[in-house]
């Protein structure tokens, strides 16, 4: 396979993430768009409408995970990171990421990486309704020590090989 079959087929798996967010959120498939910018264009869809939920069903944290696994561009992984961080905690995102960068391909383990770097944002109340009216959150979503621990273990060995 060559490099560009490869950026091909990554572009079309991302396609196929983003378009499964944009499913569960009930937004438009974004028909008219180039299929070459169609992905780009469903992950700016899903931006605000995801960070304006106060909560997210079960059924967004595997499609959230994988669009930003499969996004390309490092910049723009965030908008999946974030919602998925407002409403099911950065322990849990961040333990998502590493079983994709412990066991993912190639492809897998280095957006793994590059989401990663997105799932350590400042969380604020005023940047998502998923804060309790307070503005409190449950500590415990976001404890991640021993998780990066084992990333950081999960790093070296990846260095080793």
């Amino acid at each position: 396979m060559t490099e560009g079959d490869r950026r091909e087929a990554s572009t079309r798996t991302f396609l196929a993430c983003a378009a499964e967010v944009a499913r569960l959120l009930d937004l438009e498939a974004a028909a008219d768009v180039p299929e070459d910018r169609r992905a780009r264009h469903l992950a700016r869809a899903v931006a605000r409408p995801l960070l304006a939920r106060a909560s997210l069903p079960e059924e967004f944290f595997d499609p959230l995970m994988a669009a930003a696994v499969y996004d390309p561009d490092p910049s723009f992984c965030r908008w999946f990171v974030e919602p998925a961080l407002y409403a099911f905690g950065r322990r849990r995102v961040l333990t998502a990421l590493l079983a994709y960068f412990r066991t993912g391909a190639p492809a897998e383990r280095a957006g793994a990486r590059r989401a990663e770097y997105c799932a350590h944002l400042e969380l604020r109340a005023d940047r998502s309704p998923a804060y309790a009216p307070d503005g409190n959150r449950d500590p415990a979503l976001d404890e991640v020590e021993d998780v990066m621990d084992q990333w950081l273990e999960a790093s070296r060995a990846q260095e080793r090989r």
